[in-house]
């Protein structure tokens, strides 16, 4: 008889499952991306005034980067705690972060009002949620990944990575909306708060769906196994420290299959609206227009290509997408070029394609390379130590690349050599499709699950 985890999950749970991993996830990305699309257009303005429009951008873009760089901590902390109380606990604590940060962003006052204490705020405010995303990452995925079968686990877990275009596309929407339907003097003065403050609503829907579900099976197991072992004396390691002792080439291998992926999509969807908006002088509503059509694509598309995983491999179809992106590179920059919307839309669209397929099997090729005493903090670290050198510089290093060549050539090679990164890691990389999540593979005593108190409720009911 097949194991908990490796029988076929029932319909009904992992649908449960996969829907409120993909509303959390789509929300917390909605905050997130809703501050890289802000940065790139109104708040350089408000809160990094410059007589230089790229200069004012690229000090915004440094405030973006921030919240990369609290995201590895995030997830040494949502990780440890992941791997010792459970994925379920973790996730509503990253929901309500994120969502009282971006609510809080909604209601500061601008440069105008304050001075230097604007910047400040909003700093600060990106660091919570930078922390709260590095947690929910790892936590959204391995939900799905545990509780699904081995022989479609790149299917269920895909879903999670969609939130990632969905939380674009709500953004982004939200942002061409009021673009549209107000003046820019009025959507600089209040019209960009609506979609802060929108947050708080979305994050309530977003609790209310997330406390229904139930802990993974194999995590349960585990902690039993944990609890046995501690029992009979076995020394126990908090989780972080046993990744970097026995999974340290896991996670180099997830930050290599992440540093691609990661670059190229705050190219396509952050950088692309300065390129857009401020080299090619086009209105706003083409840059956010033509990301809109190509997030909508992608988040159809994502589940697809994790489908396709599960039937050759996770490593061909990432490759498939790192090679793809590696020769795309030149021709976006091209099209964008033409200063045509259809042409423009299009560009973005095949980009975020060939991202999908990066994007798509990653969530359960990554659970996969870890065991799952050490899951939630390896895969939470090991894709978040990526964002901090791929995602957090991408738009950085594009913004300074085009204003000190005034070409889009350099940002094009710049994202081709990383897609080749991916390329070469994942090549090299052991494939795991078909993993027995239950079953470790690196040995050693599991960490020591924090014991519940009698009488006690776990949080989230």
């Amino acid at each position: 008889m097949a194991s908990q985890a490796t029988a076929p999950p029932a319909r009904a749970g992992i649908g449960r499952i996969v829907a409120a991993s993909l509303v959390g996830t789509t929300i917390e990305w909605y905050d997130f991306f809703l501050y890289g699309s802000a940065a790139a257009l109104v708040f350089n303005t408000l809160f990094f005034p410059s007589s230089d429009p790229l200069v004012g951008t690229l000090l915004s873009f440094l405030t973006y980067a921030v919240g990369f760089a609290a995201r590895p901590l995030g997830g040494a902390v949502f990780g440890h705690f992941g791997d010792r109380m459970g994925r379920k606990k973790l996730l509503v604590i990253s929901l309500l972060m994120m969502g009282g940060a971006t609510f809080a962003m909604g209601l500061l006052p601008t440069h105008a009002s304050i001075g230097v204490g604007a910047p400040v705020l909003l700093t600060v405010l990106r660091l919570v949620q930078g922390f709260a995303l590095g947690g929910e990452w790892g936590g959204a995925v391995l939900l799905v990944s545990e509780h699904g079968g081995d022989a479609r686990r790149g299917f269920w877990a895909s879903w999670p990575q969609a939130g990632a275009p969905g939380g674009n596309l709500l953004a982004t929407g939200v942002l061409a909306l009021l673009a549209a339907v107000q003046s820019e003097e009025a959507f600089l003065a209040w019209g960009w708060r609506v979609p802060f403050l929108l947050s708080g609503v979305l994050v309530m829907i977003g609790l209310w769906i997330r406390i229904s579900v139930t802990e993974s099976p194999v995590f349960l197991k585990a902690q039993r196994e944990a609890e046995a072992a501690a029992a009979a004396g076995a020394e126990q390691k908090p989780p972080v420290v046993e990744v970097f002792r026995r999974s340290w080439r896991e996670v180099l291998t997830a930050i290599g299959t992440r540093f691609g992926e990661n670059i190229s999509y705050y190219i396509l969807t952050a950088f692309v609206l300065v390129y857009v908006t401020v080299h090619l002088d086009l209105p706003k509503s083409d840059a956010l227009n033509a990301v809109l059509i190509g997030s909508a694509l992608h988040f159809v598309t994502i589940p697809l290509w994790g489908a396709l995983s599960d039937r050759v491999g996770r490593r061909p179809v990432t490759l498939i997408g790192a090679v793809g992106m590696a020769g795309w590179a030149f021709a976006f920059f091209a099209l964008l070029d033409t200063k045509s919307f259809p042409v423009i839309a299009l560009a973005v669209t095949v980009g975020l394609l060939f991202h999908g397929a990066m994007y798509g099997p990653q969530a359960a090729f990554i659970s996969e390379l870890f065991d799952t005493k050490v899951r939630y903090s390896g895969a939470s670290l090991g894709s978040q130590l990526a964002s901090i050198v791929a995602g957090a510089l991408a738009p950085i290093i594009a913004v300074e690349l085009l204003k000190d060549y005034g070409s889009a050539l350099p940002v094009a090679l710049y994202m081709s050599f990383a897609a080749l990164v991916t390329a070469v890691t994942v090549r090299f990389a052991r494939e795991t499709k078909g993993r027995d999540l239950s079953a470790d593979e690196t040995g050693g005593p599991a960490p020591v699950p924090a014991p519940r108190r009698e009488g006690s409720l776990p949080l989230g009911g």
